[in-house]
């Protein structure tokens, strides 16, 4: 009874602090953008190899990957100069044809804020210029990586936001290069703000809807990471990222699934997961994040706490990381966690 009175209250200051935010909560809500990339219809309608094009829509990463393994180089880069837009974006496609898509993509778009992600040196995996902008970056190479890591960042995440040079660690952009680094080039890592995120503290950041939306685009980048061969990845899953993670965990195949500053995962318990991945959980005492009540109601916030024993995670040292952005800024003892997480040394 007094667990139940105590979700109550909780229950209550979570609807009490939306209800005194929502009139700026509101101006700032976020429509996830999902479905195919533009330019499906006219792949859809081409005919310029002879046979039809995979479905962006329906056809799996599997059925992608088979595809483009019976065109000659000539036929892929047909479709690469012609739709540049859905090649980049296709899970299951030959990541060297959707870095070189990409490329294509964000020029085209013309827009000073995405011109640096199309400098030559950077491996770009997913671009779109809908909304607010998504963006997937590999670093590494992932064609023959032993390990793969993926970043799956939290609110205020998108194109323009994506590798911002303040608060570095606090972007996927930062986090995946601090992460490859402390694995010494070990393990690939992509940096994916491939879905809509929460604009500040309000009603999206407390509901789960723009993570159910997340949830279906992270499972279908896990497929197409099987699709071209790479390894069962680590999923780190920053702050709401990491309810995105928690709704898609039972549709992945990842090894480990890492919740850092996380303000739940949509789930009381790992065995409600429905994951046989290993299940992780960081927060250091000085997140905001221990502020907010850990608890679901009325399709507000997002249930249990992931670092309460409760919970069943195992626990990641924290104690020097700094706030909420910290937890991958070099020399601190989780960042030293999460690498070993992300070889596979860690116990």
């Amino acid at each position: 009874m007094h667990r139940f009175r105590r979700a109550m209250v909780a229950s209550a200051l979570v609807v009490t602090a939306i209800a005194g935010t929502a009139g700026w909560a509101t101006a700032d809500a976020q429509e996830a953008v999902t479905g195919p990339p533009p330019g499906a219809a006219a792949w859809r309608a081409d005919t310029v190899i002879g046979r039809p094009l995979p479905d962006p829509a329906s056809a799996t990463p599997r059925e992608v990957a088979l595809f483009f393994a019976g065109l000659s180089e000539a036929e892929q880069q047909t479709l690469v100069r012609r739709h540049p837009e859905v090649v980049g974006n296709l899970d299951g496609a030959p990541v060297h044809l959707r870095y070189q898509a990409n490329r294509l993509a964000i020029s085209a778009t013309r827009d000073p804020r995405f011109a640096r992600l199309a400098e030559p040196s950077r491996q770009i995996l997913a671009f779109d210029s809908r909304g607010r902008g998504q963006v997937a970056e590999v670093y590494g190479e992932l064609d023959d990586a032993a390990h793969v890591s993926v970043i799956v960042p939290g609110s205020d995440i998108d194109a323009a936001t994506f590798d911002r040079t303040n608060d570095p660690y606090g972007t996927p952009a930062g986090m995946a290069a601090s992460l490859r680094d402390a694995t010494h080039d070990a393990t690939a890592v992509v940096a994916w703000a491939g879905y809509t995120t929460p604009v500040g503290v309000g009603l999206d950041a407390a509901a789960g809807k723009l993570a159910e939306a997340g949830a279906e685009r992270l499972s279908r980048l896990t497929e197409g990471l099987d699709a071209v061969g790479a390894p069962d990845p680590v999923l780190f899953c920053h702050s709401y990222g990491s309810v995105v993670c928690g709704l898609a965990a039972g549709d992945t195949d990842a090894s480990d699934i890492v919740a850092l500053g996380s303000p739940g995962m949509r789930a009381d318990t790992v065995d409600d997961l429905g994951t046989d991945a290993r299940v992780w959980a960081a927060k250091n005492p000085t997140d905001w994040i221990d502020d907010v009540p850990h608890v679901e109601f009325a399709g507000l916030g997002h249930g249990t706490d992931p670092t309460d024993p409760s919970f069943g995670a195992r626990r990641v040292p924290a104690a020097d990381a700094k706030g909420h952005t910290g937890y991958f800024a070099p020399g601190t003892e989780s960042l030293n966690a999460f690498a070993a997480i992300a070889t596979g040394d860690a116990r």
